[in-house]
């Protein structure tokens, strides 16, 4: 009798209707004696709500003297910021969902989910955004972190500051530096200078040529055309070329057409395309060669990288 009951709780729980998660909560008198526990079931984690977000206005972030401050946006598919540029704070642009592209005078970055863009007070920026982006920003005065980078730079973002992050967005504004919200904050700080560059970072040359020769590529990466190719076509001396490449962008042509293929991978790999497809749309002859050469720059496979 008492092992067909039992079977049958056991099934119950295991309903996917009732797979929630539950605590005895145990009430205690002021005497700390326990009384009788209290079962109360949760909804499941994809059901909680997300925290309240803290998102004060662009112009109130421009006026704030905390040392950081915290701004959630979403962002729908396709749209852009526009130029625009914060002059009395640095900015780390994360993604908590979807891919963004970020451009400035100094060339662009493409940011996938679990990374982010340091970009430094003073810069002029847009950030497109390929799909919908659900966008978390940490504002930064620079006289709080004197040390923090000056140039802009992708950046791996931990588990535990993707958590401080979250929780930061959930601070009430302002706060006061003695209070569990200043305490976040500091901690933030001490994590940002943490943060591992990643080589994501595409410079744009800035003689005519080479802007002609970087846009063809752009348009057609698969293009298998080299630099001596090039130079007949423009009339040039390739070793011009050469060294125009290594003054314009700090690399040579072959490193720089590899790179923007890279990055160009990742755009579509982060929008669902195969493998497959993108290998051999980018000009590789096989899905292998690809994830070699996106491994050896990357330290991860196509696959892992998004995982």
């Amino acid at each position: 009798m008492r092992s067909g009951i039992r079977g049958r709780i056991v099934g119950r729980l295991r309903a996917p209707v009732l797979r929630h998660m539950a605590y005895h909560l145990l009430e205690k008198d002021t005497l700390g004696v326990r009384r009788c526990p209290v079962m109360v079931s949760l909804p499941p984690p994809s059901a909680l709500p997300d925290p309240p977000l803290a998102s004060p206005s662009l112009d109130e972030i421009d006026r704030s003297t905390l040392p950081v401050t915290c701004k959630a946006t979403d962002y729908a598919a396709g749209t852009t910021t526009g130029d625009h540029v914060h002059l009395h704070h640095h900015q780390l642009i994360y993604a908590v969902h979807g891919v963004m592209v970020v451009l400035s005078e100094g060339g662009q970055w493409i940011v996938p989910p679990t990374r982010a863009i340091w970009m430094p007070a003073g810069t002029v920026h847009q950030v497109r955004h390929l799909g919908e982006v659900r966008m978390r920003s940490l504002f930064v005065r620079p006289d709080a972190a004197p040390l923090l980078a000056e140039r802009p730079q992708v950046v791996g973002i931990s588990p535990l500051l993707r958590e401080l992050i979250q929780a930061a967005m959930a601070v009430p504004m302002p706060y006061a530096a003695d209070s569990r919200g200043g305490r976040l904050m500091r901690l933030l700080l001490d994590e940002l200078h943490a943060l591992p560059v990643l080589p994501m970072h595409l410079p744009n040359p800035t003689d005519a040529r080479l802007k002609r020769i970087c846009a063809h590529i752009d348009r057609h990466p698969d293009d298998a055309s080299t630099l001596d190719d090039w130079a007949q076509r423009l009339d040039v001396n390739v070793k011009t070329l050469q060294r125009l490449f290594v003054r314009n962008t700090g690399m040579n042509f072959g490193r720089w057409r590899q790179l923007a293929r890279l990055l160009q991978a990742l755009q579509q790999l982060a929008q669902g395309e195969k493998v497959i497809d993108v290998a051999l749309a980018l000009g590789y002859d096989s899905p292998g060669a690809f994830a070699t050469m996106f491994k050896r720059q990357f330290g991860q496979t196509p696959s892992g990288f998004f995982r």
